[in-house]
């Protein structure tokens, strides 16, 4: 009789991923080898950032003095190099360690099994920025759905089969995110650079971005545009608006401008002076479009007489009490 294939998509080890049943049986040993730095490259499309920050000086300090205890993932390239799937920040710390080879399981995997690994060993991570959980969820569900659609690896550990389950929602139980969540990520790679880095930051909010994101890109671009110019990031209220009118076909430059001047909670206050009341001070010979520029400029000098100004009453207040003693 044959045996039931095993439909769960738990993964209980590395050796999980990288053998066959038949290999764990017979004591199969990982292939572990340290390769040159010079010969590894990132994974395509890596959407993990690798940060020099306070955990990288940690990190750099444990592979100086004890090396990489774990092994970095990589995968044999037709050219004779490496390509990582795991161990990126391993790598950048054995760099800066000036150590000359990383240690590394070497296992041939396809694209798909490749990629769905690399997610994996990065994602539980907490400090991933929205960006980065985003562009990892829509990789491995693409990896899935594609090994999903091959019959030849349903039975490999690899190949996850997927058994009355959407891929989301299989990713989300997975990384402790509902289903609804995932896609609601995935929505997040729509977004024109520039906005994608607002949600990171925290400026735009995930239920605003993810109204944002069925703009197409000319209209994201207009969006980023009116932030800037009215110094302020739209509220949920404002991206439904704007992607009603989107869906109607009647969404533009000024109606993006015009509800973004809408007044708001997370709006800062502006300082407006009318034309007439600056004008006289603006030598003619400064265009139009230099003119704001020049205010600024103005001001600072300004600033800057003011400063010396109480610096030289401070000095003279100073000497004469110095007389008077």
């Amino acid at each position: 009789m044959s045996k039931e294939r095993n439909t769960d998509f738990t993964l209980n080890s590395l050796d999980d991923l990288f053998t066959s049943q038949n290999e764990r049986d017979n004591g199969y040993l990982p292939n572990i080898q340290d390769i040159p730095l010079e010969l590894l490259d990132d994974f395509p499309n890596h959407p993990f950032r690798v940060r020099d920050d306070e955990d990288m000086l940690k990190l750099i300090e444990s592979v100086s003095e004890r090396g990489v205890l774990v092994p970095a993932i990589v995968r044999p390239k037709a050219d004779g190099r490496y390509e990582l799937i795991s161990g990126h920040r391993r790598k950048r710390a054995s760099e800066c360690a000036e150590k000359k080879t990383l240690r590394c399981m070497v296992s041939d995997l396809d694209d798909d099994a490749a990629t769905i690994i690399m997610v994996d060993s990065n994602i539980q991570r907490t400090d991933i920025l929205p960006s980065e959980k985003a562009f990892a969820y829509k990789m491995k569900l693409d990896a899935m759905k594609h090994q999903g659609q091959r019959t030849d690896l349903t039975s490999n550990p690899q190949g996850r089969k997927l058994v009355n389950k959407e891929t989301a929602q299989i990713v989300g139980e997975e990384n402790g995110d509902s289903q609804t969540q995932v896609r609601r990520y995935v929505r997040l790679t729509y977004l024109v650079p520039e906005l994608l880095e607002m949600v990171d930051e925290g400026r735009i909010k995930m239920r605003s971005a993810i109204e944002i994101s069925y703009l197409d890109e000319d209209n994201q671009r207009d969006l980023v545009d009116a932030i800037d110019t009215e110094d302020c990031t739209p509220s949920h209220a404002q991206t439904i608006k704007m992607r009603k009118f989107f869906d109607e076909g009647k969404l533009s430059s000024d109606v993006i401008t015009s509800i973004m001047q809408e007044e708001k909670p997370n709006q800062k206050e502006k300082i407006i002076i009318p034309n007439k009341t600056v004008e006289k001070y603006i030598p003619k010979s400064i265009p139009a479009e230099k003119r704001q520029d020049y205010v600024c400029k103005a001001l600072e000098h300004y600033g800057k007489y003011l400063q010396k100004k109480i610096l030289v009453r401070y000095f003279a207040n100073y000497a004469s009490k110095r007389i008077l003693k």
